[in-house]
Parts: C-alpha cells; structure tokens; sequence
C-alpha cells in the first residue's frame, strides 16, 4: 500500500523528484566530509595529531572518541529512518568545531556550512521536513 504524498519522502512527482536528487547530492557532502575527517582522526598522520595537539589543543587521547562521534553522527545522517537525528547530531558536531575555532580566533564558515548543508540537503530529500518548516505561510 503506498504512503499518502504527504508523507512520502521527496514529494510527488518531477518536482518530488528533483528536490530528493538535489538532496542527495547536498547530504553527501557533509557525510563525505565527516567520514574522511574522522577516518583522518583513527588514522593519526603525524601532520594532523600534531594540529590536533598542538594548535586546537586536544590530548591525544580525545582522537578515538571525537573520531566515532564524527563518524557515527555522517552515517546516522546518511540513512533515511535516522536522518533526522543524524542531522542533529551533526549540527552539535560542528557547533564544538565552531566554538573551538571562534576560541582560536580562527574563521569558522566552513563549520557552519556542514551545518547548514546538512539541514538544506535533508529539508530537500524529505517531504515531512519541508510541511514541518515550509520556506513561506501556504495561501
């Protein structure tokens, strides 16, 4: 029995289908990001433990724990039953990137674009988000 298209995800029809296209596409990114940066921290290249110590001072031993958050939060993002916690999570993710950066008195854009690229990615794939937070009032 199909869903009512209220509920579906992406919508109904051609325009259904492209916004779930588009975000795919957007949803990759922060996914994609968040795997390599967190398969970087179980890794461990010198270059990066030493950024890691040295100028955003973290121990060592924080690598395995902030690598699985990262990693956990990318793939419970990238499946559609836990999207939205996966979202969530990402944006809590980020938020400590960005506090470590603004701490540091560096730019942190590049963390509040994950961020923003995550929700736009899924407020496009899924019909339920786009009711629940609608860009304008319905005439």
């Amino acid at each position: 029995m199909a869903r009512p298209a209220s509920t579906t995800i992406g919508g109904t029809g051609s325009q259904g289908r492209w916004l779930t296209r588009a975000g795919w596409l957007l949803g990759a990114m922060p996914v994609a990001l968040l795997l390599f940066s967190g398969a970087m921290k179980l890794l461990r290249p010198p270059e990066m433990v030493k950024a890691f110590t040295g100028q955003f001072g973290y121990p060592e031993s924080a690598l395995l724990g902030i690598a699985i958050a990262e990693i956990g939060s990318a793939l419970l993002f990238a499946f559609p039953r836990t999207a939205v916690l996966g979202a969530v999570l990402v944006t809590g993710y980020m938020g400590g990137a960005m506090a470590t950066h603004v701490r540091l008195g560096e730019p942190f854009v590049m963390q509040l674009g994950v961020g923003v690229v995550a929700w736009a990615g899924l407020w496009l794939r899924d019909a339920r988000l786009r009711a629940l937070l609608p860009l304008r009032e319905k005439a």
